[in-house]
């Protein structure tokens, strides 16, 4: 072979090594993971922390994975359209970022591999078998639990020992009644008499407290949600407005929008957990075999500034127990 044959040969060869290159590159699509949050994006920091999960695994959004965001930005109403549009979309996974939204992600595929953080009742709802072998196509972290509320029954009334009525402002939803419900447990426990005030919308929410005070309650407390978090300034202002000691579930958002108390787990903590679930996924694992976590630690946040405000004492026994006092 002559030289200009011997050149004309390495140049077909490179040419077909780029091209087989460039078809191994397409056939290596990176996975499209669909992403089902609660909040708009300017107050979402689940998704801040669930990408930064992911970032501190090595993956690099837009190379490693595309990410494809649907919001409900805390209404109910949108959720199973927006659950319905992801599996459309044919993802190759998807994360939900609300409670409110699992049921309607579960209804929508029983296929495509699903990721929840801060999942409430999981079990109860039927979105798991177990937490050890979840099953079926869903695993993630079950954050609230029975519990867990009440605990926060407990904690008001240790902040406020006199309280005899207490109103629960929720969201209608079947997660939302086993809520209500083991709030029930612990305030007959307590001596204390529960009346729910339910509300569809932020303009809900004014008339909420008019009938908890017409209630004659003495303090109110929240279920949970992206709605509950959305609103919590316009909360803690009417619950001050009407001289009701506030309990939240938003930790600690809650107390740092003026609510008085907030206890639980760490909604973000759980959303950063999250990429753990979808790295092991996309390397092979299958959800039903990956058991479902639950929270460790739990943190009590009291702002102070509104106890003031609303002319109380917390007990020290309490404040030595707080993981933040806002003052």
């Amino acid at each position: 072979m002559d030289r200009r044959a011997f050149l004309g040969a390495l140049a077909a060869i490179g040419l077909l090594v780029i091209a087989a290159t460039a078809t191994a590159e397409q056939g290596a699509r990176a996975p499209r993971i669909g992403v089902l949050s609660g909040q708009p994006a300017d107050k979402d920091l689940c998704l801040q922390r669930f990408r930064q999960g992911l970032s501190e695994l090595a993956y690099v959004e837009g190379k490693t994975h595309v990410l494809e965001i649907r919001r409900s930005e805390g209404r109910q109403e949108p959720i199973p359209r927006l659950a319905g549009e992801l599996v459309g979309l044919k993802v190759d996974l998807i994360v939900s970022l609300t409670s409110e939204a699992h049921l309607s992600v579960k209804q929508a595929t029983a296929t495509i591999p699903v990721v929840m953080a801060a999942s409430t009742y999981p079990v109860e709802q039927g979105l798991v078998a177990s937490l050890a072998r979840p099953g079926g196509n869903i695993t993630g972290l079950a954050t609230f639990t029975p519990d867990l509320m009440a605990k926060r029954v407990q904690i008001l009334k240790e902040a406020v020992p006199t309280v005899s009525r207490l109103a629960v402002i929720r969201q209608p939803g079947h997660r939302n009644d086993l809520i209500v419900r083991d709030y029930e447990t612990a305030a007959q426990q307590l001596g204390i008499n529960l009346r729910v005030v339910e509300v569809r919308g932020p303009e809900d929410l004014a008339g909420a407290f008019q009938k908890a005070v017409r209630d004659r309650a003495q303090a109110v407390m929240s279920t949970q949600g992206p709605f509950f978090a959305l609103h919590a300034a316009r909360i803690a202002e009417l619950a001050l407005k009407n001289r009701l000691p506030s309990l939240s579930g938003e930790v600690p958002l809650g107390p740092e929008a003026g609510i008085l108390l907030s206890y639980g787990p760490s909604v973000s903590d759980d959303c950063q957990r999250a990429a753990s679930y979808v790295d092991r996924i996309l390397k092979g694992a299958k959800p039903g075999d990956l058991p479902v976590e639950q929270p460790t630690k739990f943190e009590l946040v009291i702002n102070l500034k509104t106890a003031k405000a609303l002319g109380m004492t917390i007990p020290p026994s309490l404040l030595q127990r707080a993981d933040q006092v806002i003052e």
